[in-house]
């Protein structure tokens, strides 16, 4: 070991013994086991075994403490309780049923078409002013009304969307059959729950499979058709405006405008919007619609 200032090494700690803590100091035998401390006083809140002391001779030690018992929970297998609103803002929806019809009896001073519960369909080609009319009109009611387009159902569906226009098949028939369900599904919740609705499709009178014969089942009988058929000339320039899929060829707007007709004699309202704002349109809505009420058509 190499040496500083002259001084000699400073010996291990042990003497040399190889002891690491220094000698160790021999126990006498039979040496008494220090005593153990005394208990520590119970604890506020302390919900373990209490330190009680000796009972005095004579007298009975007093039972041992029993556990609190666990708070009762349903029986395995019971069904639980369904969360409270309170918990967690759940709210129970009342189930949608069909759409009924007013009664024969009703009277016609309360059925007031600015404020009842309806559930109506907007008809029309391509064109016509359909999604136009039924947004101001529902956005004007005096209750709460929704807004359910059939064509913005169907372009949920993104990768895979049979767009009609490519051709009408069972692929773009059961998309629209699909889309139709929804939103029938849509406005009887809609209904259930105090939310009028007015729907938009181009519905053809030829085709009473998928027409008004879905929408009848799907909704109920109490949905109030109503057809917005302008003239063609108007029909086309509104198309023209149009981008995207939703705009059509003039032969095709024509011959949708054509097959539109056959609605002329089958009894329900029409409006002829051709020279008419959509302000006024939305009255002459307001009128057919309390038309259908007092008096149902048949369809």
């Amino acid at each position: 070991m190499q040496q500083y200032g002259g001084q000699q090494p400073v010996p291990p700690p042990d003497g040399g013994r190889g002891y690491a803590h220094g000698p160790q100091v021999p126990r006498p035998p039979h040496a008494p086991h220090p005593a153990a401390p005394p208990a520590p006083p119970a604890r506020p809140g302390w919900t373990g075994p209490a330190h009680r002391a000796p009972a005095p001779p004579g007298v009975p030690a007093p039972p041992p403490a029993r556990p609190p018992a666990p708070p009762a929970g349903p029986a395995p297998g019971a069904p639980s309780a369904p969360p409270s609103r309170e918990a967690t803002g759940h709210v129970q929806l009342p189930p949608g049923g069909p759409v009924e019809a007013p009664a024969p009896d009703a009277d016609p001073e309360q059925l007031d078409a600015t404020r009842a519960a309806v559930a109506v369909l907007l008809i029309g080609p391509a064109g016509a002013g359909k999604t136009t009319v039924a947004r101001y009109w529902a956005d004007r009611r005096a209750v709460p009304t929704a807004h359910i387009s059939l064509d913005d159902v169907r372009e949920w569906v993104r990768s895979g969307f049979a767009d009609p226009q490519s051709g009408w098949n069972d692929h773009s028939e059961a998309q629209y059959r699909l889309a139709r369900r929804t939103c029938g599904f849509a406005a009887r919740n809609f209904l259930a729950n105090g939310i009028s609705c007015i729907l938009d499709d181009a519905v053809f009178p030829d085709r009473p499979v998928i027409g008004l014969g879905g929408w009848k089942r799907h909704v109920g009988p109490g949905l109030i058709p109503v057809v917005l058929l302008p003239g063609l000339e108007v029909v086309l320039d509104r198309n023209a405006e149009r981008s995207g899929n939703r705009r059509l060829t003039d032969e095709e707007v024509a011959r949708i405008h054509g097959r539109m007709a056959g609605w002329y004699g089958s009894g329900l309202p029409i409006i002829d919007n051709s020279r008419q704002d959509v302000a006024t349109t939305a009255r002459m809505l307001d009128d057919c619609v309390a038309r259908s009420l007092t008096s149902p058509p048949s369809w």
